[in-house]
C-alpha cells in the first residue's frame, strides 16, 4: 500500500510539475526568431537568447486559454492538497473521491485550454513558419497523466497504513 500511495504521488507531483511549466514557460509557439506562450510574445537573437518581449494579444480566447490554464494548476494543487487531508481523515475503505474529482477537473482544464489554443492560435499569428513549442507539447501530456491520476484517486481504497 505504501508503495503505491508513493506512486499515485510521484504522478501527482510530476503532472503539477507539467502543468506549472506549461502555464509559465515561453515557448507554445516557435519560429522564425519569435517564441510565444500565454503571456508574451518575445523576439530572440540567432543564439537563442531574448531580446524584445511584447504583451500578448487581449483577445478573448487566448483569455480562457490563460484561465483554464491557471485552474488546471489551482485544481491539481487542490487535489494534492486533499489527497493528504483525505489521507489521515479518511476512514478505512472509504475512497477518494473528492481528490480524484479535482484531479479530473484539473485534467479536463488543461485539455480544453490546448484545444482552444490548437483551434485559435493562427488568428494570433499569420506567419505560418513556426513550430509548436515544448510548453504546448506538455500541456497535452499531462492531460492524460492527469486524467489518469484523478481515476486511480477515485479508484483507490484507504487501508492500514
Amino acid at each position: 500500500m505504501l508503495l503505491l500511495l508513493l506512486g499515485i504521488l510521484f504522478l501527482h507531483i510530476a503532472v503539477l510539475v507539467l502543468l506549472f511549466v506549461s502555464t509559465i514557460v515561453s515557448q507554445w509557439l516557435v519560429g522564425n526568431g519569435h517564441t510565444t506562450d500565454l503571456w508574451q510574445n518575445c523576439t530572440t537573437s540567432a543564439l537563442g537568447a531574448v531580446q524584445h518581449c511584447y504583451s500578448s494579444s487581449v483577445s478573448e480566447w487566448l483569455q480562457s486559454v490563460q484561465a483554464t490554464m491557471i485552474l488546471s494548476v489551482i485544481f491539481s494543487v487542490l487535489a494534492l492538497f486533499l489527497f493528504f487531508c483525505q489521507l489521515f481523515t479518511l476512514t478505512k475503505g472509504g475512497r477518494f473521491y473528492i481528490t480524484g474529482f479535482f484531479q479530473i477537473l484539473a485534467g479536463l482544464c488543461v485539455m480544453s485550454a490546448a484545444a482552444i489554443y490548437t483551434v485559435r492560435h493562427s488568428e494570433w499569428h499569420v506567419n505560418t513558419d513556426y513550430s509548436y513549442g515544448f510548453a504546448y507539447i506538455l500541456a497535452w501530456v499531462a492531460f492524460p497523466l492527469a486524467l489518469l491520476s484523478g481515476i486511480i484517486y477515485v479508484i483507490l481504497r484507504k487501508r492500514e497504513l
